[in-house]
C-alpha cells in the first residue's frame, strides 16, 4: 500500500511536469491543464455583465492560475510519496516525537519546504531513495520559479508584435480616409508586408496560445478589431490591375486564412469561412470588427 500512494503520486508529479513541458517548450504550446484552466476564466469573464472591467487582467490572472496549478499539483504529488513512508522513512529532530505527529501534515511541511528549497533540516530523509527523491523535488521547484520567469519573457513579445501590427492598421486606415487616396505605388510592398507580419502573429498564436486570453484595448491596438481591415486589404488588392500587387494581395489573403484556421481551430470552433471567423474573433474580444 505505501508503493501504491508514492506511485500516485509520483503520477501527479508528472502530469504537472508534462503540461508545463508542453505549455511552455513544445512547439504546439498547449498543455491539457493549462488550455483548460485559461479558457475557464476567459469563459467566465465573457459571461459577465459588465466584462470590460476584468478584461485587462483574464491573460495575466491567467497564468498565474496556471503556474498556481502546477505548483499544487507537484505540492500533492510529494506529498503523496513521503507520507506513504512518514514516518519510519524520516529522521526528526530532537524535540520533535514522531509518535505525537500526523504524517500528513508532515509530509505536506516536507513536500513544501523540499520545493521552495528553504531545507530547514528539522524533518530529514534516511531511507536511501528518499534521500535522492528530496533533493529532486527541489531542482523541480527550481525549474517552476525558472519556468514562470521565462514564460512572462516568452508572452510580452509576442503581444507586442501582435499590437504593432494592430497599430499599423489603424494608421494606414486613418491615413487612407484622410487623403482619400488609394495609389498603388507602394501598394505591392505594403500588402506583402502586412503579410509578413500576419505569419508572425499566427506563428506567435500557434506556440503561445495563451497570447489570445490577453486583452488589447481600444479598437487601434486591437488585432481583434483591426484584423477584418487587413481582409478589406486584401481583397482590394486582388482586384488591382497590377500583377505585383495581386501577387502580395493574394500573399495577404493566404496568410490570414491561415491565421484564422489557427484561431477556429484552437478557440473559435464556428468551423465557418475566413469573415465569419474573424468576426467571431471580435466578439469575443468586445469589439465589432473595423473594415475599409
Amino acid at each position: 500500500m505505501d508503493w501504491s500512494i508514492s506511485v500516485i503520486g509520483l503520477g501527479l508529479v508528472l502530469v504537472a511536469l508534462r503540461d508545463l513541458f508542453h505549455t511552455l517548450w513544445h512547439p504546439a504550446g498547449r498543455g491539457g491543464l493549462s488550455t483548460l484552466v485559461m479558457n475557464a476564466l476567459w469563459r467566465s469573464s465573457r459571461r459577465r455583465t459588465t466584462p470590460g472591467r476584468i478584461a485587462a487582467v483574464v491573460g495575466p490572472a491567467a497564468m498565474v492560475s496556471v503556474i498556481l496549478t502546477w505548483t499544487s499539483i507537484v505540492i500533492a504529488g510529494w506529498t503523496l510519496i513521503y507520507w506513504a513512508h512518514m514516518p519510519d522513512g524520516f529522521a526528526y529532530s530532537p524535540g520533535l516525537d514522531p509518535a505525537q505527529r500526523t504524517d500528513l501534515l508532515d509530509a505536506l511541511y516536507l513536500s513544501l519546504v523540499a520545493l521552495a528549497t528553504l531545507g530547514f533540516g528539522d524533518i530529514v530523509p534516511v531511507a536511501g531513495w528518499l534521500r535522492v527523491a528530496v533533493p529532486i523535488q527541489a531542482l523541480i521547484g527550481f525549474a517552476l520559479l525558472t519556468a514562470a520567469v521565462s514564460w512572462v519573457g516568452q508572452i510580452y513579445p509576442a503581444l507586442t508584435r501582435r499590437r504593432v501590427l494592430a497599430l499599423r492598421l489603424a494608421s494606414l486606415r486613418a491615413a487612407r480616409e484622410a487623403t482619400g487616396s488609394k495609389d498603388e505605388a507602394f501598394a505591392a510592398v505594403l500588402l506583402e508586408s502586412l503579410a509578413v507580419e500576419i505569419i508572425h502573429v499566427r506563428t506567435d498564436l500557434s506556440q503561445h496560445a495563451e497570447t489570445y486570453y490577453f486583452h488589447d484595448g481600444e479598437d487601434s491596438t486591437s488585432l481583434a478589431a483591426m484584423i477584418s481591415y487587413a481582409a478589406d486589404l486584401a481583397v482590394e488588392g486582388q482586384l488591382s490591375q497590377r500583377a505585383d500587387v495581386r501577387t502580395s494581395a493574394a500573399m495577404l489573403a493566404n496568410a490570414l486564412e491561415g491565421l484564422a484556421t489557427v484561431l477556429d481551430r484552437q478557440f473559435l470552433k464556428t468551423k465557418g469561412h475566413t469573415e465569419e471567423i474573424f468576426a467571431a474573433y471580435a466578439r469575443d474580444h468586445g469589439h465589432v470588427p473595423v473594415r475599409a
